[in-house]
């Protein structure tokens, strides 16, 4: 895809998943037992034939760095092209700001040197599998200006706030807003899903008026211009995860036990990529009992676990029952102790006999390093 290039917003702060390390970036929380929230949006890119992609990085950037490095494992370790970490300059602990155009602005000389038609910008903190080629053959084939990619609900989205969206009968947008009733929709309600594809000499002129107001977001330039721009929609009909807070992260990972959620996100032919680690098999002894669970690789298990989803090199001791618990790497369940409705970062140690209970509506989450 030569006409176009990626953009991925990587500066959205994890304030909002209270209790899982709060110096690591949204799109770097763990997510499914072996990925990065950010892998779903990259992974996209580059399945896409995209070969060029700016990365907006956080102030707290080490994790970023660490998991990405040079961008192999993408295919984006290239003399052409390739990925290109790009500085942030807003870092606000209000997590709702997405997409700001000072942003964007600082990093003007990377969309400036590409001469690239279109720009594809993406949010990292949601997971989908998401072929972009028919998305810009749609924007293409419209003359859109810019295409905002949505999906749809019978009943209004639970979370966070959504821009909603009115189009015409040619997919045309004429109202945009985040309160359902000033758009004057209907059921069923059409949202943005953060994902949009930009005409790149648009962009730029939209930096050169209004990327110096303060955190002024894209959207909002965009709605304030929608009768004199085409803008068009584009349904995305698969499965479209963002996680915005701890009852966000933990639905979103519990709903890949289900079989027609991982077969909407992992696809043969557009694998989700993320970081290679050499690891052996899991082990199984001969008390362990596992049902409806996602287990990764490295993991030694003794005892009993039941809808849950473990990262790799998870250490569950004998006569311990863990269910409905999202597990991070390196993490040791002492023997005989009892899990339910958790979610515990990375290299946690739970002592012997220990019993941790939440409740499906108020999750118990354990930081990183934690002695239990």
């Amino acid at each position: 895809m030569t006409n176009a290039i990626g953009m991925i917003f990587g500066n959205l702060n994890s304030s909002a998943l209270q209790g899982l390390d709060p110096n690591r970036p949204i799109g770097t929380v763990p997510f499914g037992g072996r990925y990065r929230l950010l892998d779903f949006a990259l992974s996209s890119m580059v399945n896409s034939g995209i070969h060029t992609v700016g990365l907006i990085t956080p102030q707290q950037y080490r994790p970023m760095l660490d998991h990405l490095g040079a961008g192999r494992d993408w295919s984006l370790d290239r003399k052409s092209g390739g990925l290109f970490f790009l500085p942030g300059v807003i870092h606000s602990l209000n997590h709702t700001v997405h997409f700001s155009l000072q942003d964007i602005a600082v990093n003007i000389d990377f969309l400036e040197k590409d001469c690239a038609k279109n720009i594809i910008i993406s949010s990292s903190d949601q997971v989908f599998n998401l072929d972009f080629r028919p998305v810009l053959e749609e924007h293409e084939q419209a003359q859109a200006d810019i295409t905002l990619v949505y999906n749809q609900s019978v009943h209004p989205p639970e979370g966070s706030e959504r821009i909603y969206l009115r189009m015409n009968a040619h997919k045309k947008v004429t109202a945009m807003s985040k309160s359902k009733e000033v758009a004057g929709l209907q059921s069923p309600w059409n949202y943005f899903i953060d994902i949009l594809i930009i005409r790149r000499e648009l962009l730029l002129q939209m930096l050169r008026g209004y990327g110096s107001i303060g955190t002024i977001e894209l959207s909002e330039v965009i709605a304030h211009h929608l009768d004199i721009i085409n803008v068009q929609g584009y349904f995305c009909g698969g499965y479209v995860g963002r996680i915005r807070s701890v009852q966000d992260y933990f639905l979103n990972n519990m709903a890949l036990l289900q079989e027609e959620v991982r077969r909407d996100l992992f696809i043969n032919t557009r694998p989700i990529r993320t970081k290679i680690r050499d690891n052996p098999p899991t082990k199984y002894g001969k008390q362990a009992q596992v049902k409806n669970s996602l287990i990764s690789s490295g993991c030694t298990l003794e005892g009993k676990v039941e809808n849950t989803i473990l990262s790799r090199g998870v250490v569950i001791e004998e006569g311990c029952e863990v269910r409905n618990c999202i597990i991070m790497s390196k993490c040791v369940i002492g023997k005989h102790s009892v899990l339910e409705n958790l979610i515990m970062d990375k290299f946690v140690e739970i002592n012997e006999g220990s019993v941790l209970k939440g409740q499906p509506n108020k999750l118990m989450v354990i930081p990183k390093k934690a002695v239990i």
